[in-house]
């Protein structure tokens, strides 16, 4: 089964989990942890299938399965650099930013858990798909 991009369960799990924290939150009704580390830990599975979604869009990206380890690396070691290290020492920013080392822990176990899950549920479908016969 291809890769499902914006349809993929852990993405739409994610960009639930996301908007449900979000209208918690404004109910005052969520905790210390969720507002420091959520958005970090879905961080990848969230953006991911969109950044490689647009990337198949302008056909940049053949493979059509779950993101393999360079897809998921680079971005991460991107976000993990820029938002935590760069921007945080930066006059320039207008939102005032601390960078904290357990967001590129949340990034890294984001991305751990997200690849064992798409290995997991990819790897189980492939078994299902029907069989092409040949010609001959």
């Amino acid at each position: 089964m291809p890769f499902r991009y914006l349809t993929d369960p852990l993405f739409l799990c994610c960009f639930t989990a996301y908007w449900l924290h979000r209208g918690l939150a404004v109910l005052d009704l969520s905790t210390p942890f969720l507002r420091g580390y959520l958005n970090d830990v879905i961080c990848v599975p969230f953006w991911l299938p969109m950044m490689l979604w647009l990337l198949k869009m302008l056909g940049l990206r053949r493979n059509d399965g779950p993101p393999n380890a360079i897809e998921v690396v680079i971005p991460v070691l991107i976000w993990s650099l820029l938002f935590e290290v760069v921007l945080p020492n930066q006059d320039f920013w207008p939102v005032p930013t601390v960078g904290d080392p357990y967001d590129i822990l949340a990034y890294w176990l984001g991305a751990m858990l997200s690849v064992l899950f798409w290995n997991w549920y990819y790897a189980g479908r492939r078994g299902l798909e029907p069989v092409q016969q040949g010609n001959g």
